[in-house]
């Protein structure tokens, strides 16, 4: 998945879901990288190679607090989706 992608759907968790109980640990413990994924993403700051690792590590986080593996999701809803189905 491209880095892009990565800071849209990181900045939909920060904005949609910060003040969510069920988010609440996630997003406290990813204080800086959701934030910065947000500011990358609204174009507000450009992004380096340290800012790259701080989404990136985020991004895996967030895959593991859904339970999901690492595909080519396109969406916060796909992976909303993905971790919705049982086996």
């Amino acid at each position: 998945m491209d880095f892009k992608t990565k800071c849209q759907i990181l900045n939909q968790v920060w904005s949609d879901y910060k003040f969510e109980v069920d988010f609440k640990d996630f997003i406290e413990y990813n204080d800086l990288g959701l934030p910065l994924a947000a500011l990358i993403d609204e174009e507000i700051v450009s992004s380096s190679p340290r800012a790259e690792v701080y989404v990136e590590e985020t991004y895996l986080l967030l895959l593991h607090a859904l339970g999901i593996e690492d595909k080519d999701y396109d969406s916060l809803e796909a992976m909303f989706f993905e971790a919705g189905k049982t086996e």
